[in-house]
């Protein structure tokens, strides 16, 4: 696969040959590679170390992070792309009992949304509705998930690291269990396999990818199931079965977020007139241009108001990269007249504003691992 540097990564490329980014590309070394978009050539612009390059894809896909080894200098550089060893067979067979039985949250939620409007709801067993009522507490609010500290908990709340935390925690671990997500689905998905006479059939008839190997997908709302007022059973068994692959998913997230060292991570939020999803994706980054180590947070949210959203956010020490992705213009234009006031307040907490901008349409998702020889020209 052929490599042609944009630009600014030629420039880059020059203006570092004696430089520290120079030093990162030693025969040998492993970087950070990650797909970043497509030009308006077509062509797949990839970020490896400090450089961008663009290639053209000739039938491989790549995935969302992986790495490469320097294996010759030059003028064509030769990459060698690291895919993750191979699970072990027991983590193997988990992946492959739970993946056919994913599903996102938005079905959870809608069904959810529809239960809460049904006059019977008051006359189900008061386990069941304590049951209820605490899984509609897991889900957060747009005003908390805005403040630092209500977004950290949301993520340590979000049932990705349960089994982590009751491992290590001290104290009062029922209050643990119940204020997770994972937890109030677990709690919820016990008793209403006690009233089910079978379990519930999977709800895909595919079975796709884990989230870390499809990318970041703004998920929209799902609008509610019609069904009569006094009708609660059928709710209770679509609820059944939208729990089981809600808990699905979340343990596919679980499994595969000790393979790949990132982070994607789902939060249920209690919007204006119904529920969103926010998607999180999390990764450490080991090495930056200057050795210093920084982070990447990606997100993805789809509301009624604005349409599809994606962003990204790359913070090196106190140097913040900030790219923002809406699928309509009207979208973008709103999301632009709110830059000066991110600008002032970015500066008035010490952090240098590298990049903010705003672009129409979504970016290309990452595609699923493959093996793959690259070629870099520079």
């Amino acid at each position: 696969m052929i490599i042609q540097p944009t630009s600014l990564a030629a420039l880059t490329w020059a203006g570092a040959a004696a430089g520290s980014t120079a030093q990162s590309w030693r025969i040998g070394s492993v970087l950070s590679a990650r797909p970043l978009g497509v030009s308006p050539l077509g062509l797949l612009v990839l970020q490896i170390g400090a450089l961008t390059v663009e290639t053209a894809i000739t039938g491989n896909q790549l995935p969302a992070q992986f790495q490469v080894r320097v294996l010759s200098l030059g003028a064509q550089p030769l990459l060698e792309v690291l895919l993750p060893q191979p699970a072990d067979p027991v983590l193997q067979r988990a992946l492959r009992e739970r993946l056919p039985q994913q599903n996102g949250y938005a079905p959870l939620l809608a069904t959810l949304g529809a239960l809460a409007q049904r006059p019977m709801l008051r006359q189900l067993p008061p386990n069941l509705r304590t049951a209820l009522a605490g899984l509609e507490h897991g889900m957060r609010t747009p005003a908390e998930i805005t403040q630092g500290e209500g977004l950290r908990l949301a993520i340590s709340r979000s049932g990705l690291f349960l089994e982590s935390q009751l491992a290590h925690a001290q104290g009062n671990l029922a209050a643990l269990v119940e204020d997770d997500w994972k937890g109030a689905l677990l709690r919820l998905a016990g008793l209403l396999d006690q009233r089910a006479q079978s379990p519930p059939p999977p709800n895909r008839a595919d079975t796709a990818p884990p989230l870390l190997q499809r990318g970041l997908q703004a998920q929209a709302r799902l609008p509610l199931p019609l069904l009569s007022d006094d009708e609660v059973s059928p709710l209770l068994d679509r609820l059944h079965g939208d729990v089981k692959a809600a808990l699905a998913r979340l343990e596919v997230t679980q499994l595969e977020a000790g393979i790949m060292q990132a982070w994607m991570i789902e939060i249920p939020l209690q919007g204006d007139g119904g529920r969103d999803v926010l998607q999180l994706q999390l990764e450490f980054i080991n090495d930056t241009v200057d050795g210093n180590p920084g982070w990447t947070l990606g997100f993805a949210l789809d509301l009624p108001a604005l349409g599809p959203l994606q962003g990204e956010l790359q913070l090196h020490g106190l140097r913040l990269s900030v790219r923002l992705w809406a699928e309509y213009a009207q979208t973008a234009q709103r999301l632009e007249r709110q830059f000066a006031p991110l600008r002032q307040r970015l500066a008035a907490c010490g952090v240098l504003l590298d990049q903010l901008s705003c672009q129409v349409g979504l970016p290309q998702p990452s595609g699923k691992y493959s093996a793959v020889l690259l070629q870099a020209i520079a």
